[in-house]
């Protein structure tokens, strides 16, 4: 199998190791707007560089993986669509609903394929917990907590581009509560600060958030963020049921000190990042577009998924600027993404 690599920085440089070391994949082209880098990731990998986007999609690949900015994730899913190509891209398709939308009805119109990266989908731990829940050994769910803290800030040129805490991290805690337990979310409140690092302030965004989300069965829902947790990555759900009560991202590098007398010891080396904490789920998700587009299993996470997210994020920064519980209906207000 031939595979065109599009966007070559931090995650498609790692998206590019795990392709080059994929027993199914025999050639990867890659490209990028800062041709010197996919150059040098195409000479260690032993893959091609190519100038840029219509080279790789002229290059006879079988698939694309979108790994480039998100400003042009759009662009590109509907390039490849009207390439004929499956496609596998990074969250989100787009930072607003109107260009998500028009992107799926592209692939739409074209009858492709289109996988996204919400890579907790293949993390052990969080279909651990699925199974737990859709399995009923909890019994009635009655609370979930998620957190995703980030050790530092992005760089401040990053933010503007980023979409926000809610569109940019907390969508993927969105999208594993209703992945994990089933349900849709049908009311939000969020809040969120911006009294850390001044970029954040210059960017209209927050350092920190916390939503408060109603599940349609009424289970209660706390999801939290922030850029600034300095102990280290974490990243946890906690699920909690009239018979049981478990935890995902609970081990020995989680970033969390006890203050018990009794209690466990301080971590020794915590979690750094996002890549080296899902470094399995990472390669788990293109293994499967792999999969997808060789007709070997179904596509585990279309874009439908991605607009069911990206919903309520954007109904998270409706109540963050205007103070008040929003229902998602409001948000999507009549539209809906194509059916499968």
């Amino acid at each position: 199998m031939r595979i065109g690599l599009i966007g070559t920085g931090r995650i498609g440089s790692f998206h590019a190791g795990v392709l080059a070391r994929h027993p199914e994949v025999d050639a990867l082209v890659v490209t990028d707007t800062d041709g010197a880098r996919a150059a040098e990731v195409a000479r260690r990998l032993g893959a091609t560089a190519a100038p840029g986007t219509a080279e790789v999609l002229g290059a006879g690949v079988d698939a694309v993986v979108i790994a480039s900015a998100t400003s042009a994730h759009a662009e590109l899913i509907g390039r490849a669509a009207r390439a004929g190509l499956p496609a596998f891209c990074e969250k989100p398709i787009a930072l607003d609903l109107p260009g998500t939308l028009a992107a799926l009805h592209e692939v739409e119109r074209a009858g492709s394929v289109l996988q996204l990266g919400f890579m907790r989908r293949f993390d052990a731990g969080y279909r651990a917990a699925r199974a737990a829940v859709r399995g009923g050994a909890l019994g009635r769910l009655h609370t979930v907590r998620a957190v995703t803290m980030d050790p530092a800030p992005p760089p401040a040129a990053y933010l503007p581009l980023s979409g926000g805490l809610y569109r940019d991290c907390l969508v993927h805690d969105f999208d594993m509560l209703r992945w994990v337990t089933g349900r849709e979310v049908t009311e939000v409140y969020a809040a969120g600060s911006d009294a850390g690092p001044g970029m954040f302030r210059a960017a209209g965004d927050v350092d920190t958030a916390a939503v408060l989300l109603t599940l349609d069965d009424g289970t209660l829902a706390t999801a939290a963020a922030t850029r600034c947790n300095g102990a280290g990555y974490d990243v946890r759900m906690e699920l909690a049921g009239e018979l049981d009560q478990i935890t995902v991202g609970l081990d020995a590098r989680t970033p969390v000190t006890s203050a018990e007398p009794e209690g466990p010891p301080a971590p020794v080396g915590p979690w750094p990042g996002f890549l080296e904490r899902f470094a399995p789920a990472y390669e788990a998700e293109l293994d499967a577009f792999v999969r997808v587009v060789r007709g070997e299993r179904p596509n585990p996470c279309d874009g439908r998924e991605a607009w069911s997210a990206l919903l309520i994020a954007e109904a998270c920064e409706v109540s963050r600027r205007e103070r008040r519980p929003v229902a998602i209906a409001e948000i999507a207000d009549g539209a809906a993404p194509p059916r499968p």
